[in-house]
């Protein structure tokens, strides 16, 4: 909810710019309060050009606001740097802020502040205190239950912390409390019914953490609550009607959670709802007609990975603002209604349709079909639409596979689209021409492919980045020796499997056809000031359309590589992904040399961005880590969007209608992947690009570092020019892991992609564990066996694992294993190198159904 996110951040500036604003700039006039800021500044070692001695604290110190009788009534670390030697051993140290009798708000935001909150926070702060926020400062312990003796309190922000154990019922007595947000950390235990009482609420987010329980009824007697946020947690039961009275909500997001039963027809009442998020839980029924006739206001709907049965109800196609529709991995059925959905008639473009994997049938008709052209994303695969396919067979936005459609590349067996007619006493002309399938000559798959992703397009970021990543990993030479042996495969094919001549591929459904002439205008005659770079796969070249279109070309001699054009467009037939650079078409006129067009991005690939060197007066790499964290992400995606045939079958198909996928193509997959995953966190270019002698060296230098019981050891490899602090840290620490698990040497023990997702979309629950052991099941399903065998494969072999760490590292790591264990700088920070039951290491998918994400 990146949206959601920025607005109480927002939310929480204006409250305190607005007591900046109320502070006149007059000096300082209490002894106290110099006392006080004078104890902060040796405590937390700030610099001298934030807080310089011999002035005026009100009018020289950066972050310190006063009052216009010359108290200090603010106090804000964002910002702010410490000493060289503050950083050395920092501390949640603060005991000045006892000292400024006036003060009203603290901001810590990103400050490191490494220990627990005090636990005269309650007792000691001044009675005007209204407003805490320490967003991503490192905190840890649990929240004191003397916290709620800060009567006045208003704004309550701990987010992104590693704090653990209950939320204490007592913050219930918070009456004064408009924003509480308590997201991303590692707390556990039930939600207190106590919140019922904090009737000014308008914004609640516990999302992220291992909260278990049922959702208490009381959430719903907060009338002016107007967010609430409880993802990504393993809340249990039904969603409570009563959440029907919140008639001020306007973002609901319960998703990632276990909850099950149906949605109660309460939920019409919400009419001021724009974002509705209840995905990935087990919730089943059917969707009432009532429910969105008078959710006008509604946005987002995202309902995916459920269990939900029978048709969507007409009232939904009467949203006129919808922006994001996601009902995907449903057992939705029916046909598309012969109506003009209200989005149609609306100038602004929705980001997402998705109406994949359910059991919808029939014909799409003209008037529905408009919708697909209001959405940047349409896919409506793996369903029995029938008929004539509703958009271009060369559409760049639609997915449109695995259905019946006449005419159209990978759709089902006509046998297979007939059964399923029949048994629901449907008519079926049964007139399905079945394109030759993409893959059917083919064993290699997609193993010869060069992968072309995109790393996300971070919306949310003021710096906003879209990184061409051209991975050729995934090539036949590449593989590692050992995959060779225990898959079987012949010399030189890593994945196992007999090589093909050819690809089939319909290309009238792949771009479109250029000719030669125009290729060559466009680039200059493919002059070497356009050249891009020599690929893998053939060589890459800039150039410009006649009407103004930026491409990029790929030149491929089939002397040399003879499939690898065909398997490209065997990918882009089977319908594009949002994280695949837009394929525009191809030239295929000269018997030596093909051509295939892309569309231009500009910002490089991820070697030349992680070449980029940051400035000297930056100090820190312009590739950031939640940049690198979202370029990992955007590539799972993909990756998972291909591995969808190495994933079982829903419970909803049967074992007919499943489609077989290569298992040794999809694990060399995830051990390039991992590759890349190591250049993310090292910096080290090369990696992913070979697997030469000095790239195994390199890698026999770098795993012995990644460590489960150990997050010190990582810190050692992590690229110098990133800038990390003790929470990003961890991340690093876990997307380490995540790449150590791809890397496994025996392919069967290599996690599945979707796995490897959910990892990285939640990188803290891979290496925090909740303490309280009753409370420790992240998601406890039928499936944990195979969720630990996936992950915990490379782990087993922790005596191998200690040997090949050269010197004081060995003895450090038997410390660990034999149950020593010390802190983590002298800051008092938890370590986290306590050994951790392999079930609570990454977070696993609820169910069979939540497999296929």
């Amino acid at each position: 909810m990146p949206r959601v996110a920025a607005a109480v951040v927002a939310l929480v500036l204006v409250l305190v710019v607005a007591l900046w604003c109320a502070a006149a700039a007059q000096n300082l006039s209490s002894v106290s309060d110099l006392s006080g800021l004078y104890s902060l500044r040796a405590s937390l070692g700030l610099r001298a050009r934030d807080w310089p001695r011999r002035v005026d604290p009100c009018t020289s110190w950066a972050g310190v606001a006063c009052s216009a009788a010359g108290r200090v009534v603010g106090v804000d670390l964002s910002g702010l740097r410490r000493t060289r030697l503050g950083r050395q051993g920092p501390q949640f140290a603060v005991d000045g802020l006892r000292n400024l009798t006036q003060l009203r708000s603290f901001n810590a935001t990103r400050f490191a502040l490494p220990g627990p909150i005090p636990d005269w926070f309650g007792r000691d702060l001044a009675p005007t205190f209204a407003v805490l926020v320490l967003r991503h400062a490192s905190v840890v312990g649990s929240i004191p239950d003397s916290l709620s003796g800060t009567a006045g309190l208003t704004v309550l922000v701990l987010a992104r912390n590693a704090i653990t154990g209950n939320i204490p019922p007592t913050l219930g007595q918070l009456a004064n409390l408009t924003v509480l947000d308590l997201s991303r950390n590692a707390l556990s235990g039930p939600i207190p019914a106590s919140f019922g009482a904090l009737a000014s609420l308008s914004y609640l987010d516990l999302s992220s953490n291992f909260l278990s329980g049922p959702v208490p009824l009381a959430l719903g007697t907060i009338r002016d609550l107007k967010t609430l946020i409880l993802g990504n947690n393993s809340l249990t039961g039904s969603i409570p009607s009563q959440l029907g009275d919140l008639s001020s909500l306007i973002v609901l997001d319960l998703s990632f959670n276990s909850l099950a039963g149906s949605l109660p027809d309460d939920l019409k009442n919400l009419r001021s709802l724009q974002n509705l998020s209840l995905g990935d839980n087990t919730l089943s029924g059917s969707l009432s007609a009532g429910l969105f006739a008078s959710l006008t206001r509604l946005q987002s709907i995202k309902l995916s990975h459920n269990n939900f049965s029978g048709a969507l109800p007409d009232s939904l196609w009467s949203l006129s603002e919808l922006r994001v529709f996601d009902v995907s991995f449903n057992n939705l059925t029916g046909i598309l209604p012969d109506l003009m959905p209200a989005v149609a008639n609306e100038n602004i473009s929705g980001a997402l349709f998705d109406l994949s994997s359910n059991l919808y049938y029939g014909v799409i008709s003209p008037r529905f079909r408009s919708i697909f052209t209001r959405f940047v994303m349409v896919d409506i695969s793996n369903n029995y639409l029938e008929g004539a396919l509703p958009v271009d067979n060369a559409s760049n936005n639609i997915s449109f596979g695995l259905n019946c459609f006449k005419d159209a590349i990978n759709q089902r067996k006509p046998e297979e689209c007939l059964q399923f007619y029949t048994e629901r006493g449907l008519s079926y002309d049964g007139n399905v021409t079945q394109s030759p399938h993409p893959l059917s000559t083919s064993k290699k798959g997609h193993r010869n492919l060069k992968y072309i992703l995109i790393g996300t397009l971070g919306s949310t970021l003021v710096l906003m980045i879209s990184i061409l990543l051209l991975v050729y990993c995934l090539k036949r030479s590449g593989g590692p020796r050992v995959e060779q042996q225990e898959s079987g495969g012949a010399a030189g094919t890593p994945g196992g499997g007999t090589q093909a001549s050819s690809v089939a591929v319909n290309l009238s459904a792949v771009g479109e056809a250029f000719h030669y002439e125009q290729l060559v205008r466009a680039t200059s005659g493919f002059s070497d000031v356009n050249l891009i770079k020599h690929g893998h796969s053939g060589d890459i070249y800039r150039g410009v359309l006649e009407i103004g279109v930026s491409i990029v070309v790929k030149r491929i001699n089939i002397l040399v590589r003879k499939d690898a054009y065909a398997a490209e467009l065997d990918l882009f037939s089977k319908g594009l992904h949002r994280r695949l650079v837009p394929f525009i078409g191809h030239c295929l006129e000269n018997e030596n040399e093909k051509f295939l067009v892309y569309k231009y991005v500009p910002n490089g690939d991820l070697c030349r961005a992680l070449q980029r060197k940051p400035e000297p007066e930056e100090g820190f790499h312009s590739l950031d880590w939640l940049k690198r964290l979202k370029i990992a992400t955007g590539i799972a995606e993909a990756l998972c969007y291909f591995h969808h045939e190495c994933s079982p079958p829903l419970v909803h198909r049967t074992s007919e209608q499943s489609i077989s996928g290569p298992p040794a193509t999809c694990a060399y997959d995830v051990y390039c992947f991992g590759k890349i995953l190591l250049e993310l966190v090292t910096g080290k270019l090369g990696i992913s690009g070979s697997s030469d002698a000095t790239t195994n060296d390199m890698l026999d230098h770098t795993l012995p570092y990644i460590n489960m019981y150990e997050k010190g050891l990582v810190a050692k490899i992590v690229d110098p020019f990133l800038v990390v602090d003790e929470d990003h840290l961890e991340e690093v620490w876990a997307m380490a892991i995540v790449a150590k698990s791809c890397l496994d040497p025996k392919p069967s023990r290599r996690p599945p992609m979707r796995h490897i997702l959910k990892a990285l979309e939640n990188p803290l629950k891979v290496v925090r564990e909740d303490n309280n052991s009753g409370s420790a099941r992240l998601r406890a399903t039928s499936s944990r066996g195979s969720w630990n065998a996936a992950f915990m494969g490379s782990w087993r072999r922790s005596s191998s694992e200690i040997a090949s760490v050269p010197g004081q590292l060995r003895e450090d790591q038997v410390l660990r294993h034999s149950g020593t264990t010390r802190s983590q700088g002298s800051g008092g920070e938890q370590s986290f190198s306590r050994k951790r039951p392999s079930k609570e290491i990454f977070p696993e998918p609820s169910g069979l159904r939540d497999m296929e994400d």
